[in-house]
């Protein structure tokens, strides 16, 4: 019989692959902004937040932390480095202004993350303080970041179509959710069980929407549907 901690681990990895997933998807976009040497109407917003996010995350899965979490911190720190890489492309070809706030943000994002640290570390004794702690601030961001789909999916309603809500973005963050929580409910963890419980069920009402509009969608061919960027990135999130 399969023990619980070897069903965490394999459930664990399952949701990193899929985690890995969402992390890539925005190489499209980058590569379009490298073929155009311009950004275009792309923002840096989604890949600002997820940057914190992840930093957030991995502090939260360190032994000092929350002990038995490796593979939060593997994942979280794989889409650190990607959504680093992402800014710095957006960062080589955009306008001064966007370049200023791209340097700006991540500035605040590290005194932000330093504060953090310096607080869980000094202020709060033992892995359950600082657990309760930086889990809390964890889902409080991803929370947030989970806000972001409410507007294409109220577009979906409105316009009864599909157009701008990729089908495979939306079940990709449904599995991952899913699979994220079982990992939360095999052994226990509130934190990790509250934020993607909520992407599980963000990703399930995008799904039934899709279902429920794809038919009233107008049939574009390929060449002529326009994707704006503003409302693709709108999923963009931790998968954690």
């Amino acid at each position: 019989m399969v023990s619980a901690e070897t069903a965490r681990n394999i459930v664990g990895i399952v949701g990193n692959v899929i985690s890995f997933g969402l992390f890539i998807s925005p190489v499209p976009t980058f590569y379009r902004i490298i073929k155009s040497k311009a950004v275009e109407e792309f923002k840096p917003d989604p890949y600002l937040a997820t940057v914190l996010n992840c930093m957030l995350w991995v502090f939260y899965g360190m032994p000092f932390v929350h002990p038995d979490s490796i593979l939060v911190v593997t994942i979280n720190s794989f889409g650190l480095l990607l959504e680093l890489i992402y800014l710095a492309i957006f960062f080589v070809y955009a306008t001064n202004r966007g370049r200023k706030k791209v340097a700006y943000w991540l500035l605040g994002e590290i005194a932000f993350f330093a504060v953090v640290a310096v607080v869980a570390l000094l202020a709060f004794h033992g892995t359950k303080q600082r657990s309760l702690f930086v889990g809390i601030l964890c889902d409080i961001f991803n929370i947030i970041m989970y806000s972001s789909p409410l507007t294409i999916m109220m577009k979906v309603i409105n316009t009864k179509s599909v157009e701008y809500m990729p089908f495979f973005l939306s079940l990709t963050n449904f599995l991952n959710g899913s699979v994220w929580t079982a990992y939360a409910l095999i052994k226990f963890d509130i934190y990790v069980l509250v934020s993607n419980g909520l992407g599980a069920l963000s990703g399930a009402l995008q799904l039934i929407l899709y279902g429920c509009y794809y038919g009233s969608t107008p049939n574009k061919g390929d060449n002529n549907v326009a994707i704006k960027p503003s409302e693709f990135q709108l999923s963009a999130r931790s998968p954690v």
